[in-house]
């Protein structure tokens, strides 16, 4: 009888475990791709609870979501576009927070293209036919990449050669495949132990753009889902924030 109770009481706590494991559908900037891969199995094996992620450019998830894509929760790869969805009525007030900064990278994959500590001096001597950068209108990481250019007083002479990616990515495989000698891309792409993992890479001082300011927000149709309040949570705890830093995103003051 003892045995039958212990078994009982069992199988009821692990019922109540699967009725309290809940889905969040999680929208995710482009660069941050595999980092939220991660995070994801991470938060699974934690929490119980299953984050099911789309990845694309920030801009074309404000459309998506304006259009009533069943987003609960939206990882930015910028801060305007939340607050833009925020303006909207689109988001639950006081639950914005920027859970990440991104650093740019000038990258090409031939090892020798870029020497080390001169990727200005590249970009100011052209010896190359294509750029590739993210489409600036939709994915901030290409907006940067055009702040950079125009820091260096570059673009304009540059402007002709540029490849453009509908997202990070697309820009990505356009460098990687030698469609373009080189181009911007997220550190987070072609890092691995701290380091750039392939090809050569100009890491962009971050005085010549803005800073990137990545925030996470709760969307309205998440609001009573408690696998999105606790992701947004998990985002902000000691395992999430050890991913995001080896990708080497800067963490918010």
């Amino acid at each position: 009888m003892r045995s039958f109770s212990s078994l009982l009481a069992i199988a009821l706590i692990f019922t109540l475990a699967v009725a309290q494991a809940e889905e969040v559908t999680v929208a995710v900037a482009a660069n941050f791709t595999a980092p939220m891969q991660e995070i994801a199995t991470a938060f699974a094996e934690d929490t119980e609870h299953q984050a099911r992620t789309a990845f694309a450019s920030s801009g074309r998830f404000y459309a998506q979501i304006h259009n009533g894509a069943p987003f609960e929760v939206f990882l930015s790869a910028d801060e305007t576009t939340p607050a833009r969805l925020a303006e909207d009525g689109m988001t639950v007030p006081d639950t914005r927070f920027t859970y990440a900064q991104g650093s740019l990278v000038l990258w090409s994959a031939d090892p020798e293209r870029i020497p080390a500590g001169e990727g200005a001096a590249v970009l100011h001597a052209g010896d190359f036919r294509k750029l590739a950068i993210a489409n600036p209108r939709t994915a901030p990481y290409g907006a940067a990449a055009i702040a950079v250019m125009q820091a260096l007083g570059v673009e304009d002479s540059l402007r002709p050669k540029f490849v453009q990616g509908e997202n990070l990515p697309q820009t990505y495989q356009f460098i990687s495949t030698g469609n373009a000698e080189l181009g911007f891309v997220a550190l987070s792409q072609v890092i691995k132990d701290g380091e750039i993992s392939a090809g050569s890479g100009w890491l962009v001082p971050e005085e010549l753009h803005a800073p990137i300011r990545q925030d996470a927000v709760l969307l309205t149709r998440g609001a009573d889902n408690p696998a999105a309040r606790a992701l947004l949570d998990y985002l902000q705890g000691e395992r999430a924030q050890a991913i995001i830093r080896a990708y080497g995103y800067h963490l918010p003051n």
